[in-house]
């Protein structure tokens, strides 16, 4: 494990509130918000071992299917997911993946299922201190086509879409408050969101797409549905399967590099395959 600093130094080789190092971690890490969901990500790996704990941010690094990966917890909220982004990224790390839990708003998705985020509504704060509000919040489509391929060869239900990224769990994301408290516009708010389409809802993505294509790095979300808004289930179901799903997935992303190395292309496309 390595010493954390005793500066707020953005160029220090141990960040600050990640407490990790270059020599730490791998290129692509899983970002689950719960430190407690660390457990449930390795268990499915090949080898592991715990690197860094600091407030929110617990860090282990393996492999899966032979393809080195690191897993880092954000804690709540885009703030503190942003923070692990900027820092994981200064010291290498070049694909973030998002691995958590939400809320379906489209009525044929189900507790249980996995969503695959393409792009994200930017309703959080965070990321609007980075960019312009019309900047669009985007996916890899490398990303995406990883993680797809990996729900198809496990056998779980998916779905791909947009994510409602919010600052808050209760007025945010259309429940009441305290003693009944109802925010201006709460009511409709799921309702608007499902009629633009919209899939689920939850609270990093957006910040974490949005950074990710700023700093030309690539970014995605697979979430497991807890809450069904449309029915008013809620049940803490099917959480390995977002785990395994991102696990299996940055290994395929690791072979889909591989191959574009070998092609002598820069993107991958449908001319090209994998075993």
């Amino acid at each position: 494990m390595t010493d954390r600093p005793d500066s707020e130094d953005p160029n220090a080789e141990t960040q600050y509130h990640v407490d990790v190092g270059p020599d730490d971690v791998a290129e692509t890490v899983l970002l689950p918000g719960n430190p407690e969901r660390i457990d449930r990500i390795v268990e499915c790996w090949d080898e592991y071992d715990d690197v860094a704990h600091h407030r929110e941010y617990r860090t282990a690094t393996g492999r899966y299917d032979g393809a080195p990966l690191s897993v880092t917890s954000t804690g709540i909220g885009s703030p503190s997911a942003a923070i692990a982004v900027e820092e994981l990224a200064r010291v290498g790390c070049e694909t973030f993946i998002r691995v958590g839990s939400c809320g379906a708003i489209q009525p044929d998705v189900s507790v249980g299922d996995l969503v695959i985020t393409t792009g994200a509504v930017r309703q959080e704060g965070t990321s609007d201190e980075y960019v312009r509000e019309d900047y669009p919040a985007v996916a890899d489509h490398e990303v995406v086509s990883a993680l797809v391929a990996a729900a198809e060869r496990l056998g779980y239900d998916y779905h791909t879409g947009l994510t409602a990224s919010t600052d808050s769990f209760y007025a945010g994301q259309g429940r009441p408050g305290f003693e009944g408290f109802e925010a201006a516009g709460a009511e409709g708010l799921i309702d608007e969101l499902s009629e633009a389409n919209v899939t689920n809802v939850e609270m990093e993505a957006s910040a974490i797409l949005t950074l990710a294509s700023i700093y030309g790095l690539r970014g995605s979300a697979v979430c497991t549905v807890y809450a069904d808004r449309n029915g008013g289930e809620f049940s803490v179901t099917g959480e390995s399967r977002a785990a395994e799903t991102a696990s299996l997935g940055a290994a395929l992303l690791a072979k889909m590099d591989a191959r574009k190395a070998e092609a002598g292309v820069d993107r991958w496309h449908a001319g090209l395959s994998i075993e």
